[in-house]
């Protein structure tokens, strides 16, 4: 074998780790999924970044698929919490739907967010992707 052979040869580990970062979950961007006040029902343009979602995990696989859900300010705590958990569950829901394996799908409804965020950024599901 020549040099220039050899040399590749050698480089095929960092290749290999390479591959190996391009399909870290955490390197994945969070989605969010943004609702109107009140509602735990998913829109046309909730529901496209969710199938989205649902591809990227697929292709991570295997990978954990935390949903998170808020709600805004207004109302009891015990309502935000139990609208939040709506959310986080209908957007667990469609993923679910959407190919992603049941037990790679982790659902908390977080309730009330701050008050120091706009209400519209309150009212959101995040879609976090992490290693298993």
């Amino acid at each position: 074998m020549n040099r220039r052979w050899l040399g590749m040869l050698a480089m095929l580990p960092l290749l290999g780790a390479c591959a190996q970062l391009n399909r870290d979950p955490a390197a994945e961007p969070v989605r969010v999924v943004f609702f109107t006040a009140d509602s735990d029902t998913l829109d046309a343009q909730a529901q496209a970044v969710v199938v989205e979602s649902a591809a990227v995990a697929r292709r991570l696989a295997p990978v954990r698929v935390n949903v998170l859900g808020y709600a805004g300010p207004v109302g009891g705590a015990a309502f935000n919490r139990a609208l939040s958990e709506a959310r986080a569950q209908h957007v667990a829901d469609l993923l679910r739907q959407s190919g992603v394996p049941a037990d790679s799908v982790f659902v908390l409804g977080r309730g009330e967010v701050p008050f120091a965020m706009a209400p519209v950024e309150s009212r959101r599901v995040e879609i976090r992707f992490a290693a298993p």
